[in-house]
């Protein structure tokens, strides 16, 4: 697998250019919440044509490719969004798609999949695990995208980065949940090549927090995890080809408790009718629980893509089960 690097401008500009006559330009708004020292914004990627940030790598995956490695279909290991956005992708262009997901994975994402035309094949975690990490790879003839280190991923991912610059330009602080880290590397390249001061933060569950160990550390450790209903965020380690990248160009991590997190949904429902899932929502319950962050702060709300029992269970002031 080649290295990653940092998305260069020209690559963000032409990933943006590819993707704008299909994806809608989502709206950064404003969340008041009465803070004298820091004013809270709202970047909505759950307004995508499939409720996630991910249509943005997968359409610029699939665009950049010559034709013909796509000729035999394209194929994405995904905990539910990558895969959602890559099954898009590849009915756009008119390509079998296949998705790697792990039993558990949210049932709106696996059927988002396959109402789209893909094909769902279950593997365990430790597989997934191992197709993301490139220690393993399936035996198929797909073109297999990897959706977190493949650099037309990043320079997909970093149009957000590129829009939160234009639409503020005098952002401070930058929340992003950092699940294998794609988007938040993506994003810090756009948003730290338009401003020099804004800070990039990953946010992460604290019931599997690996970047806040290897930040720790100085170097990638395997952690303990614990069970939690936030699925798209949160892994025993961290990615090895993409951490050299992500660590120069984040500035820390913040941990946010599952409770925490279902505070935000709920908050986001209620003040804005926004529904999030819970990766979605962490980066805002990490504003809230970091006073310190002054200025203008933008939460990245990364998906919105939640089963209906769960966020029932959220809205009624519960937390879901793992």
């Amino acid at each position: 697998m080649i290295a990653p690097y940092r998305p260069t401008p020209n690559e963000i500009a032409e990933a943006r250019k590819r993707i704008a006559p299909h994806f809608e330009r989502t709206p950064l708004v404003r969340l008041d919440l009465g803070f004298p020292d820091r004013q809270i914004f709202l970047k909505l990627e759950t307004l995508s044509p499939i409720g996630a940030f991910k249509l943005r790598p997968a359409l610029n995956a699939v665009l950049s490719r010559d034709p013909v490695d796509l000729r035999q279909g394209v194929a994405v290991t995904s905990s539910g969004n990558m895969a959602y956005g890559m099954a898009w992708a590849a009915r756009l262009v008119g390509v079998p798609m296949v998705a790697y997901m792990y039993r558990g994975a949210p049932q709106t994402k696996v059927d988002g999949v396959r109402e789209l035309g893909g094909e769902v094949r279950f593997v365990t975690q430790e597989t997934w695990w191992d197709y993301i990490t490139a220690a393993d790879r399936p035996d198929a003839p797909e073109l297999l995208i990897n959706p977190v280190t493949d650099q037309a991923v990043l320079a997909g991912n970093a149009s957000i980065g590129m829009e939160i610059a234009e639409d503020l330009p005098d952002v401070d602080v930058v929340l992003t949940p950092f699940g294998g880290g794609s988007m938040t590397t993506g994003i810090a390249s756009a948003v730290k090549t338009a401003s020099d001061g804004c800070r990039v933060f990953a946010v992460e569950d604290d019931s599997a927090a690996p970047v806040s160990a290897a930040l720790a550390a100085g170097q990638i450790v395997t952690i303990e995890t614990r069970p939690s209903f936030i699925k798209s965020i949160g892994a025993p380690s961290l990615v090895p080809q993409l951490w050299p990248v992500a660590r120069d160009l984040i500035d820390g991590a913040i941990a946010v408790s599952p409770g925490h997190v279902c505070d935000a949904m709920r908050l986001l429902f209620k003040k804005a009718k926004i529904v999030a899932e819970g990766a979605g929502a962490a980066s805002l319950a990490a504003a809230i629980g970091r006073p310190d962050l002054k200025g203008n702060i933008v939460c990245v709300i990364s998906g919105g893509n939640i089963d209906a029992i769960a966020y029932s269970t959220v809205l009624g002031g519960g937390i879901p089960a793992a």
